[in-house]
């Protein structure tokens, strides 16, 4: 069993509580701990001994006689739950918080976010959120694509268990352009890149000979066909740093050690960059001829190369060698396909975006 089985266990009961407003048995809680953490078996020992120690350490758990027997639930005195107090200015960067979070829709995440969100509106005076309502109209958050995991919600379920407990993962993953195959993974945390959900887990025997840290890999939510939480735990490396390794990356890829690339930006690019960055460790270094030479390490060129070609001809990949000659083929492939369309369509004036 897990050391922090029973803190895990103590959790879920307090959101099942929190989200059951009239309150539910020591059966009903049980049978829910059992299903939602996907447990073999529970007694109602056990969730009786949890509610007395949450009891114990201040949480407003009572009890009432219903109809049905005795239910626990959580009171709603303001000497339990506090009332909120929050300023309009305080709602508004909340509120911006949540829409930055919209890729979370459909998971149990998204659930507790709406849940507060919902208390929030709640409790707010009148004028306060009337005046949040008029600021928030001239306030948008663009860029962030509506998607949903609604139908990924029992693998995640399934994995952010194996996270917390520290067991293995039995999962049948699709590589793109492979077939779907097994993997046991042991997982350290989850990613949001770009609207996508990713694992950040290693593959059980796969380079046992390599730095922790070079072991972490990324497996897109999406190409989850399932995921089974072992009865096999692992010990996480305290050599691990997620917080480290996610941010020597431009994107989301990983590898093992980072290679340097080298870009030429004429004096508009460079100033584009310079707004938006690409990595927090780019160096930016002026030439005499007006232009500058940026240095960006990353672990695939699929990081680079996508950034360099929405420049167009205000950019040049200089190094490495191998990733600017894939360039220059597949601007001759591209050049090749567009001469075809331009020979064959009618000549019309396109407009310089």
């Amino acid at each position: 069993m897990a050391r922090n089985e029973q803190l895990i266990r103590q959790h879920k009961i307090i959101q099942v509580l929190e989200r059951r407003r009239y309150g539910a048995t020591l059966e009903d809680l049980r049978d829910t701990v059992v299903d939602e953490l996907g447990l073999g078996s529970l007694h109602v020992r056990s969730i009786r001994r949890d509610i007395e120690a949450l009891q114990a350490a201040g949480m407003p758990i009572i009890t009432e006689e219903t109809q049905s027997g005795k239910v626990w639930k959580m009171s709603r005195a303001d000497t339990g739950l506090h009332r909120l107090t929050i300023t309009a200015s305080e709602l508004i960067s909340l509120s911006m918080g949540r829409d930055l979070l919209i890729p979370l829709v459909g998971t149990q995440f998204w659930q507790g976010i709406e849940a507060f969100w919902n208390k929030v509106r709640e409790q707010l005076p009148a004028g306060v959120w009337e005046h949040y309502e008029r600021y928030r109209r001239t306030l948008r958050i663009l860029g962030v694509v509506p998607k949903t995991y609604e139908k990924q919600q029992g693998v995640l379920k399934t994995i952010n268990r194996a996270i917390q407990e520290h067991r293995r993962l039995d999962v049948e993953y699709e590589s793109t352009g492979q077939t779907p195959r097994k993997r046991i993974l042991e997982p350290y945390g989850l990613a949001i890149f770009q609207s996508s959900i990713y694992l950040v887990a290693v593959e059980a025997g796969i380079g046992s000979d390599v730095e922790p840290q070079e072991r972490l890999r990324h497996w897109k939510l999406d190409r989850f066909h399932r995921a089974t939480a072992l009865d096999d735990w692992f010990k996480p490396d305290d050599d691990i740093d997620l917080n480290s390794h996610l941010g020597r990356s431009v994107g989301i890829f990983s590898g093992d050690q980072p290679v340097l690339y080298r870009v030429r930006l004429n004096a508009k690019a460079a100033r584009w960059v310079q707004e938006e960055p690409w990595h927090a460790e780019q160096q930016m270094e002026a030439c005499q001829d007006g232009s500058s030479i940026l240095s960006v390490p990353a672990f695939h060129p699929m990081e680079v190369i996508p950034n360099v070609l929405r420049l167009g001809a205000d950019a040049e990949l200089l190094e490495p060698a191998n990733a600017r000659q894939w360039i220059a083929d597949q601007i001759g492939q591209m050049g090749a396909r567009y001469q075809k369309t331009k020979d064959s369509a009618p000549s019309k004036r396109v407009r310089n975006p």
